[in-house]
């Protein structure tokens, strides 16, 4: 799988001053994970952080010189990097030693020595900020190091470093680094942990990168401290692993990495490129292991927070987001009224409640909300109530008018047989429902109030010049794995409505454009068209990491294993390219919207293609995997 790379954290069980059992403990673990690319050891872990002034002792440098020759000798195709205290023209470093195919590639020093309240380093340790260009044991020796193999390229700090006002990470990153690496000897305290486990999270955001974090355990001296083995992996703001703390034992934590997501997330969704870049000396290595298989966890649905509070928040917050935007609207405007077409489905409802809440923020009346119910050959009773039963909830001035007759004699004016059920017979339904707000916002002063959903827009799933087209769309943001939601949230806030809404989020998804079948909806859009939870997986990943169709869909076996299986999803991913790329033009000329999320498609703001761009490349590339 294209660039993704197992990491490895380990808090070895330490014997603090006895580097000969320490090497023989972290050799122990290069064999257990020697199938990672990169292994991390904790911060002078081949004698222990706690030495004091043991670390002026020749008995403890002679200890370790021989040590990493030892731990060196263990080391094949794997990165490993281990601590240690290491002398260079009488100044003693606690430096990073970077290790391959048994030999030392590279040795980083730590920048900034922690030197307040606990800690003293700046008794035993010189800075190494202005170590550059140097060697040490044949190696380069300073901070201007970046060890790269294929397209992970390393960077390594040390403990103190990422705590500093200035991380070297920040540096790092800026000259390419998709990896750094942290190794740490951080004392516990009430709360710590929790500020330790934050600073890694955010440095992975800001840096866009991976954080590797390994720290020394429980083995450290308890004279006036005790330290718990933290180990961390984080990729751009989110925690893949975290081991256990306060172990007695050698602990580790492994994690697959996604180098290919971060680079693409660098080019599309930041300003990276205008970073200022530093100088580094890259350090050339060995190609490092690759995994056999896909082991990350993929969240099935990236739109919708899985805890229940967040969701909450989530809701609440786009919910802010498309009134305020509605009611900027409206100002703009000069207190039009709101013509909105209502079926009972989920995205009028949203639609609706938005433009309840706009009006609220802006003390306009209720009734200045038009809703107009178009029921028509394919209209069930059951939607049809509850567009009905909605808007008068609402208090919004409520209109039914039937499109059966007009759809009918349209039909037979352009000389087609409305027994015919084509998409001649649907989007002419479709097109005769937006003639019919046009024409009513003319007649009322107001504007037409869209609908539709970015999942359809994504999809190309509306009618062109029918539902497609708006005065301005309050979903345009919202995708349909999120609309449900976002509905029963408003449902525990307006009590008054949760009945009718309970309702509405329990049916399928449909336009109705066919006619029922012993008065039951007789067309499921995710019939037609697909799951939208697939789809909106497969949307996500498309846009925000510009993933392959290959890599997207073993992402998504991963992530809906157990659910769907393998021929459906590639069946339904082949489905979501070609429509995506064949209703460009739909998007083109998408009316205003308001975003609410990090993925959009207008044309005028996140999303610009060519409406004439061929398929063909990205389903070769689903077809070439299906080959191999």
């Amino acid at each position: 799988m294209e660039g993704i790379y197992e990491i490895v954290c380990v808090s070895p069980k330490l014997f603090l001053g006895d580097v000969e059992a320490n090497v023989q403990e972290i050799k122990r673990s290069i064999h257990r994970h020697k199938e990672a690319a990169l292994i991390l050891f904790p911060e002078l872990s081949l004698c222990g952080y706690t030495l004091g002034d043991l670390f002026m002792q020749g008995v403890v440098e002679e200890a370790v010189l021989q040590g990493l020759d030892e731990v060196a000798e263990a080391v094949n195709e794997s990165l490993v990097i281990v601590g240690a205290p290491l002398w260079h023209r009488d100044r003693l470093y606690n430096c990073a030693v970077v290790m391959q195919r048994g030999s030392i590639v590279g040795i980083v020093p730590k920048s900034y020595l922690a030197n307040y309240r606990e800690f003293y380093e700046d008794r035993w340790f010189s800075s190494g900020l202005e170590v550059r260009g140097e060697e040490l044991l044949g190696a380069p020796f300073g901070t201007d190091l970046l060890f790269e193999s294929g397209d992970l390229l390393i960077g390594v700090e040390i403990c103190e470093d990422l705590w500093a006002v200035e991380p070297p990470s920040f540096r790092m990153v800026s000259a390419g680094a998709n990896l750094i690496c942290n190794l740490s000897a951080s004392d516990e305290l009430v709360g710590k942990h929790d500020y330790r486990l934050e600073l890694v999270k955010t440095q992975s955001a800001r840096g866009i990168c991976a954080y590797a974090y390994a720290s020394s355990g429980v083995g450290e001296s308890s004279s006036d401290l005790c330290y718990s083995g933290a180990t961390i992996i984080a990729e751009n703001g989110a925690v893949l692993g975290e081991g256990k703390r306060f172990s007695f034992e050698t602990e580790s934590i492994a994690a697959q990495i996604d180098v290919e997501r971060l680079r693409r997330i660098r080019r599309s969704e930041t300003s990276f490129a205008k970073a200022k870049r530093y100088d580094f000396r890259m350090v050339s290595c060995d190609p490092v292991p690759k995994p056999k298989s896909l082991a990350r966890y993929y969240d099935p649905h990236p739109f919708v927070p899985k805890d229940t509070i967040k969701r909450a928040q989530r809701c609440e917050e786009i919910f802010s987001i498309q009134a305020s935007a509605l009611a900027r609207r409206i100002l703009h405007i000069g207190n039009p009224k709101l013509i909105i077409g209502v079926s009972g489905g989920l995205d009028s409802t949203l639609a609706l409640l938005v433009c309840k809440r706009a009006c609220q923020i802006l003390q306009k009346p209720l009734s200045d909300i038009v809703a107009i119910s178009m029921p028509g050959p394919g209209t069930s009773e059951e939607t049809k109530k509850s567009a009905k039963d909605l808007a008068l909830a609402v208090g919004a001035t409520f209109e039914e008018i039937d499109i059966t007759e007009a759809v009918m004699k349209h039909l037979r004016d352009i000389g087609h047989d409305p027994k015919l059920h084509d998409v001649t017979y649907e989007n002419a339904q479709a097109r005769e429902r937006t003639q019919i707000l046009m024409d009513k916002a003319n007649q009322l002063g107001g504007i037409v109030v869209g609908t539709g959903d970015l999942s359809e827009i994504a999809l190309g799933f509306s009618t062109y010049n029918g539902d497609h087209m708006a005065m301005y769309n309050v979903n345009s943001g919202v995708p349909k794995t999120l609309v449900r939601f976002v509905i029963e949230w408003v449902a525990t806030k307006e009590l008054d409505l949760t009945s009718i809404l309970d309702q509405i989020v329990q049916r399928p998804v449909s336009p109705e454009l066919l006619p029922p079948k012993d008065g039951q909806i007789a067309q499921k859009t995710e019939q037609i068209i697909g799951p939208y939870e697939l789809h909106d997986f497969f949307l996500y990943h498309f846009i925000k990491e510009g993933a392959s169709p290959s890599k997207i869909e073993s992402m998504a076996k991963l992530a809906f294993h157990g659910i769907y299986e393998a021929a459906e999803i590639k069946k339904w991913l082949r489905v979501f390219i070609k429509r995506f790329f064949a209703n460009q033009f739909k998007r083109d000329a998408m009316p205003d919207g308001v975003k609410v999320g990090t993925i959009a498609l207008s044309p005028r703001g996140d999303w610009r293609m060519p409406s004439d761009a061929k398929v063909d490349a990205w389903l070769k590339r689903l077809s070439m995997d299906e080959e191999s």
